[in-house]
């Protein structure tokens, strides 16, 4: 796994909002918000790993974006997400992390940790929910993710939904 320079520093280093408002979070609305994607719905889904140290999130990375709660009353938060594809449209879908235990959570995939979390904590994968991310909703890459850890998030997205 490859930190990313200044992973470690910006406005938050892990899975807490330190601007209760969000008000300049990235991603949190307009045309640049992060939204919820059915997965069955988004058409041919061709997830790779990419990722490239370029300050643009790439299939393969953790990044930060402002993440709505799934009670869609427009409250949320900032958290990581990793990006697994690119669509056609240049937006990405993405699967957010959490350090809350789901160990016997199937929709959920452990990915141990990284430096998106700077406590160390454990994350899990949410494969049971998917976000459209547009680059300018991004606010910082975390890391790149390795490939094996990449490989377990989305062979079980393929599993699901059956994406290639």
């Amino acid at each position: 796994m490859t930190p990313f320079p200044g992973a470690g520093s910006g406005d938050r280093t892990s899975d807490s909002t330190s601007d209760s408002s969000g008000l300049d979070s990235p991603g949190r609305g307009g045309p640049a918000a992060t939204t919820e994607a059915e997965p069955r719905d988004v058409g041919r889904v061709r997830t790779s790993y990419a990722p490239e140290h370029d300050g643009d999130p790439d299939p393969g990375e953790i990044v930060w974006t402002w993440v709505p709660f799934e009670e869609n009353d427009g409250r949320g938060k900032d958290r990581p997400v990793l990006v697994v594809a690119r669509e056609a449209a240049g937006t990405l879908l993405a699967v957010q992390l959490s350090s809350k235990r789901h160990n016997q959570d199937r929709e959920w995939v452990p990915i141990g940790v990284g430096p998106w979390d700077r406590a160390g904590r454990e994350s899990w994968v949410n494969v049971d929910r998917v976000l459209r991310v547009h680059e300018k909703g991004m606010r910082r890459e975390a890391c790149a993710l390795d490939r094996g850890r990449f490989n377990l998030v989305v062979n079980r997205l393929r599993e699901l939904y059956g994406w290639r």
